[in-house]
């Protein structure tokens, strides 16, 4: 399949006249100003098909994507999605622009990873940071990756290749205790040694350009983590004139400014003011989920309020499931004759009420405690129940038993998490006030979210907000956002009053 080209994706944005569009840096592609975000989405999920496939449709021309995401099956995703729209004829390839990454070693890539060191043919420059996750730039690894990334794609050529979170080599020089002099210097030459390789790339046909995607290109230039576009500029005109580093990726919202407002480059300059200077294309991640000192991670969105219940209310409800819970340990485990070892790893994994009594009000939010709830909680605890009933086999006097265990699971998980809801909506509706009051384009939004895209693609230098549209309704939202009159303008003011009335 060919690669996307300038007067293509024109000629899409004339299809959509009503449908905010923008020229993406110096590379002549003409983008939609929401991006379709590819980080939790999944081929196997029929929903996301319909997703993509509706963004599509409606005029959104960009897609970002990884290797990593979902191991490999968001781009698998992308690859069927576009397939079977051009070859129906509804779309066609040239008119969008596909941004993937390369970077990271998880699942799949950290399997072949062990196996490749176990046959002593580890990946040259390898970082190893912890259990299931290693980092790697050197070329060897970036030429496998980008024929991987092409055959899940099912492409000819990548338009945007972005070096993933480059940043983790700091975590790893810390804890080697590399002297930062030494740790700067190779962090910069691993970063043009990747360059130079991409450039090969590009003279091959499998990339059009190539970028990088970090988390801390908006940081202050002091903080040990920051990544310099001013230095990783100098390494790709270090390379040729004619260059082709040509787009950037990082995360801006809300509460997170850092790159309209932090002076963090040569002269003063905010990392979107150079970045606009040099042509450089301009991805904005994390749109809606923000990181609050106060609360963890925030999720721009309204929430209904609800009524929490009382402390004491809670842990009468912690209290009840603690009983049951206690019950099942005391009198369903010993009738299933299990090995001492293997009964104590059932009655932990049923064992929850003991910490949310102690832990309850010190988590970070409602997205700490959705996680929790979500990604370790419930699994556990429905994977004891299920053992359980598979062990001592089905009968209505068990399956009461484990219902009504259940009833009281729910009822404390609730309680838990409508004192966090409560308070997180409390949250959310001061910054959206504070945020409407910042700007009167901004406070013409129908809702946060909306607010929270308009702030970001209504600011000059972004080209282009990443916008995690997993469901047909977010589609439905972006699209009709994106027909908003908005004008692009530095609005330096409006972030920095936001950021005073937020302090």
């Amino acid at each position: 399949m060919p690669s996307a080209t300038p007067a293509a994706t024109a000629a899409l944005a004339a299809a959509h006249p009503a449908l905010a569009h923008r020229t993406l840096g110096s590379t002549g592609l003409t983008v939609s100003a929401a991006g379709f975000g590819g980080y939790r989405v999944d081929v196997e999920v029929e929903e996301h098909h319909t997703a993509l496939e509706k963004a599509l449709l409606g005029g959104v021309n960009l897609i970002d994507t990884s290797a990593n995401y979902s191991d490999g099956q968001s781009e698998r995703l992308v690859g069927a999605v576009l397939g079977r729209l051009t070859k129906a004829g509804l779309v066609q390839r040239q008119q969008v622009v596909v941004v993937t990454k390369a970077g990271y070693l998880q699942g799949q890539n950290h399997r072949q990873s062990q196996e490749r060191k176990q046959a002593g043919r580890a990946w040259p420059e390898l970082l190893e940071l912890e259990p299931g996750l290693e980092h790697c730039l050197h070329p060897e690894f970036l030429a496998d990756q980008i024929g991987r990334s092409l055959e899940r794609l099912g492409l000819d050529c990548i338009d945007v290749l972005l070096l993933h979170n480059p940043e983790y080599f700091w975590q790893w020089a810390r804890e080697r205790e590399m002297p930062a002099p030494e740790a700067k210097a190779e962090y910069y030459r691993r970063l043009g040694q990747a360059f130079a390789h991409l450039e090969q790339e590009v003279a091959r046909g499998r990339i059009g350009c190539y970028g990088i995607s970090s988390n801390t290109f908006p940081l202050p230039a002091d903080h040990p983590d920051f990544t310099s576009l001013a230095e990783v500029w100098r390494q790709a005109q270090a390379l040729a004139d004619g260059h082709h580093f040509q787009v950037i990726e990082f995360p801006c919202n809300l509460l997170e400014p850092g790159a309209v407002l932090n002076p963090n480059q040569p002269g003063g300059r905010s990392l979107l003011e150079l970045a606009r200077e040099l042509g450089l294309g301009v991805l904005v991640n994390r749109p809606l989920n923000a990181m609050s000192p106060e609360r963890g991670l925030l999720r721009l969105a309204e929430l209904e309020p609800v009524q929490p219940p009382t402390p004491e209310g809670l842990l009468d409800e912690i209290a009840k499931l603690r009983v049951s819970e206690e019950d099942l340990v005391a009198k369903l485990l010993p009738e299933l004759g299990l090995e001492p070892g293997q009964s104590q790893q059932v009655a932990a994994y049923l064992t929850a009420a003991p910490t949310l009594a102690e832990h309850w009000n010190e988590l970070q939010g409602l997205e700490h405690w959705r996680h929790l709830e979500g990604e370790y909680f419930l699994p556990r605890i429905h994977a004891a129940l299920q053992f359980i009933h598979q062990t001592q086999g089905p009968s209505p006097e068990l399956e009461g038993l484990l219902n009504r265990h259940l009833a009281l699971v729910k009822g404390a998980f609730g309680a838990v998490g409508a004192v966090y809801r409560a308070a997180t909506a409390q949250e959310l509706a001061r910054i959206g006030r504070r945020a409407a009051a910042a700007d009167p384009l901004w406070g013409q939004a129908a809702s946060l979210s909306r607010l929270a895209l308009r702030a970001l693609w209504s600011t000059t230098g972004v080209d282009c907000v990443l916008v995690g549209m997993r469901r047909p309704a977010y589609v439905a939202e972006v699209l009709d956002e994106l027909t908003a009159p908005v004008d692009q303008d530095p609005r330096r003011e409006s972030w920095a009053r936001l950021a005073a009335n937020l302090a």
